[in-house]
């Protein structure tokens, strides 16, 4: 059995890169011995097949374009990602965060708010996509510096 289960896990790796808590839950119902699965997934680890930190780095990079921080992050910990790898990988995103947010408010709206109900609407759509009142309000005032 733990022979399939590695074949199971091996292709959902070379598809895309998962956290351990993701892969887990992924091969879970499939594994008859959670200790079997726990030693499957240490040796994925150690033979580098498996990585936290890549996983992380590569959901950061890929949601970056359309998303805030605050949405990343809760992605990340949502699955499984621990909360200092998922720390770390906010704050490399941070000096970018007003810039992030600026291309996709000029993406969606591309002129500045005419009045109060269309400012909310603004920052509505901003905050849900996981940036901070803070990086918001520089966008929609204009502010360059970070």
């Amino acid at each position: 059995m733990s022979d399939t289960l590695r074949a199971r896990a091996l292709r959902l790796l070379a598809r895309r890169e998962h956290s351990r808590a993701e892969l887990r839950g992924k091969l879970a119902p499939h594994a008859d011995d959670q200790d079997a699965l726990e030693a499957l997934l240490t040796a994925l680890e150690r033979e580098g097949l498996l990585s936290d930190r890549r996983f992380a780095e590569e959901l950061a990079h890929a949601r970056r374009r359309r998303y805030g921080s605050q949405r990343i992050g809760h992605e990340l910990r949502k699955k499984g990602v621990a909360g200092e790898l998922a720390d770390e990988m906010l704050a490399r995103l941070h000096p970018d965060e007003v810039q992030a947010a600026r291309e996709v408010w000029r993406k969606k709206f591309r002129q500045p708010p005419a009045n109060a109900r269309e400012r909310a609407r603004q920052v509505r759509f901003l905050q849900g996509r996981g940036f901070g009142l803070d990086v918001i309000m520089k966008v929609l005032r204009g502010n360059d510096d970070d």
